[in-house]
């Protein structure tokens, strides 16, 4: 008999670790001021990037169709964190931006996936968090920041 866990269990407890880490951003998020940001707004304010982007871009990015990304852009206008505008470089073409508040909150975020970090080092000790860290970057793609996550799941 193997005292192995099951194979299932590791992706659960990876997907358990991030859903632990992102619910706590959000409890802090919401007591610094930002109440109605969801998980997938930070995969929107990170693909918008700090120069913006379109539509369809952004669609592309997340791995939705544009007019999903659409409907979130409406939303995240609608509570001030971004904001549509004429592209300088083509009058035909609008851009979405990040307004200070979506700013503020990627700010603010940072912040506080920092204190999160520093949290799991103590519980688990720098060192070993050092290492996880490290296997985690073995064992996944060089460009680990893919944004697409929200299509990947929504894909049927």
């Amino acid at each position: 008999m193997s005292s192995d866990p099951p194979g299932f269990e590791l992706p659960l407890r990876l997907f358990l670790a991030f859903r632990v880490l992102i619910d706590e951003l959000h409890a802090e998020l919401a007591r610094q001021g930002h109440p109605d940001v969801r998980p997938m707004h930070g995969y929107v304010f990170q693909a918008i990037g700090p120069n913006g982007t379109t539509a369809a871009d952004l669609g592309r990015r997340l791995g939705v169709s544009k007019q999903a990304a659409g409907k979130t852009i409406d939303t995240l206008e609608r509570l001030g964190y971004v904001e549509r505008g004429a592209d300088p470089a083509d009058a035909r073409r609008k851009l979405v931006r990040l307004t200070a508040r979506g700013t503020d909150c990627l700010t603010r975020s940072a912040r506080i996936f920092d204190r999160l970090r520093a949290d799991w080092a103590r519980t688990l000790g720098e060192d070993r968090l050092r290492a996880l860290e490290s296997d985690l970057r073995r064992m996944t793609p060089a460009e680990a920041f893919l944004l697409d996550a929200p299509g990947w799941f929504g894909n049927s």
